[in-house]
């Protein structure tokens, strides 16, 4: 019971941090209603404090991007007013894998850089164990990419951003792209591959956690990893190997962008320094950006323009890796 709460009281924390960026430019508050999923009739996103949007902006609420799914498997899209062959920017929130919600949605700002933002639910670990969090994170990059035409997206840019348990999830999007054992569902004729990765301050190792001083007993059986693939993780290597995004890093991994805070006490910046390892070992492009004094969160606008910089060169100016 402790622990469950901790994590509902860790997601708001998280969410109140990380929201916390975009203040340094604030929009007319603005709400929107659950949408049918049609393009040509977006909801009106002007009455409501959650995402604040560009005047114009279309919004798509509540979106199942698995027919009939669980209540979990939706995700809201958030267009800009025109354009075409938008690069789209994917958020996944954080929550221990046990809490949170697509919305509030930190990256919702970027649709005033001509993105497509969507920002997504999925199924959390009280509901299933791994990998079902990263196969309905597959799930709707493939909806995504299924109804690109419908909603004017460029299928062949897309990128992803989450923090904590969200950068994890985003991490193993990028490493975890070629697996197919993690493709379930529909849309099975397209690819989840992403073109672009935001990882801020997620789990890579699940097994070295405890081993840089983390105020948390990682290795517990009651611990958010734990929970999150069934079982004590020293006590299930091979269970938790499949969940560590380390484990699939290969040289065709999507350029990432890593950042994490030297005085995190929950997700210790070890493991950020692993994966940022691995990859350039396997010659993948990767910039790890220490954030001096920051906990588990932050925000700011020199860290946003930081992310802003990397997606631009990777889904705008840069040419994507295709999908």
């Amino acid at each position: 019971m402790k622990s469950r709460l901790f994590a509902v009281v860790l997601a708001g924390l998280l969410a109140g941090l990380i929201a916390a960026q975009e203040k340094a430019n604030p929009n007319k508050p603005s709400r929107v209603s659950p949408s049918s999923g049609a393009p040509e009739k977006p909801q009106n996103p002007t009455s409501s404090p959650r995402n604040a949007l560009p005047d114009g902006a279309r919004a798509f609420r509540d979106l199942e991007y698995v027919s009939g799914g669980h209540e979990r498997q939706k995700l809201d899209l958030y267009l800009p007013k025109e354009g075409s062959q938008l690069p789209l920017l994917v958020w996944v929130h954080g929550g221990a894998w046990r809490a949170g919600s697509k919305d509030p949605c930190p990256a919702v700002s970027f649709v005033r850089d001509g993105y497509a933002v969507a920002s997504i639910n999925y199924r959390l670990s009280q509901h299933a164990i791994f990998p079902a969090q990263l196969e309905d994170c597959k799930a709707a990059i493939r909806w995504l990419r299924a109804n690109a035409g419908k909603y004017g997206i460029d299928s062949d840019r897309i990128g992803v951003w989450g923090s904590s348990a969200g950068g994890h999830l985003v991490a193993m999007l990028g490493t975890a792209g070629d697996v197919k054992e993690f493709e379930k569902g529909e849309h099975l004729q397209f690819s989840s591959r992403v073109q672009a990765v935001c990882d801020w301050f997620g789990p890579s190792d699940f097994t070295q956690m405890n081993k840089a001083g983390s105020s948390m007993d990682h290795d517990a059986a009651n611990s958010p990893e734990s929970h999150l693939i069934g079982g004590p993780i020293q006590e299930n290597k091979e269970k938790t190997a499949r969940a560590n995004p380390i484990t699939f890093v290969s040289r065709d991994d999507p350029p990432c962008l890593i950042m994490h805070g030297d005085k995190d006490p929950l997700v210790p910046m070890n493991q950020s320094e692993l994966l940022n390892e691995a990859l350039k070992k396997a010659g993948v492009e990767t910039n790890f950006h220490v954030v001096p004094g920051a906990g588990h969160g932050f925000g700011g606008p020199d860290l946003i323009r930081m992310v802003r910089q990397f997606f631009a060169k990777h889904l705008k100016n840069g040419a994507a890796s295709g999908n």
